[in-house]
């Protein structure tokens, strides 16, 4: 059985919602929370990120986090953004 690269989203909170990014960040996997999941393409290679599967379960989870959060979303996701790109936020 082949192991997910999605983590799921249990941690509906705005922490998890960090949590959860960061953990996409970990894996290479990060992308912007507007963005269709099917639509990323992986620069190297010209190919589609995510599997079918992978593009479903995202797509799942994004429908998730903008119902209970919104905006904030993409709030919680560029901290992530920043950090991976080595750039700080300012205070």
């Amino acid at each position: 059985m082949n192991a997910s690269r999605i983590p799921d989203f249990a941690n509906k909170s705005h922490k998890g919602m960090s949590i959860w990014f960061a953990e996409m960040s970990l894996r290479g996997l990060l992308f912007h929370p507007e963005d269709a999941p099917n639509d990323i393409f992986t620069i190297a290679t010209n190919e589609r990120t995510f599997t079918p599967a992978e593009c479903a379960k995202l797509d799942g989870i994004m429908a998730d986090m903008f119902a209970l959060f919104g905006d904030d979303v993409c709030e919680a996701a560029c901290p992530i953004f920043m950090k991976c790109m080595g750039m700080q936020q300012a205070a």
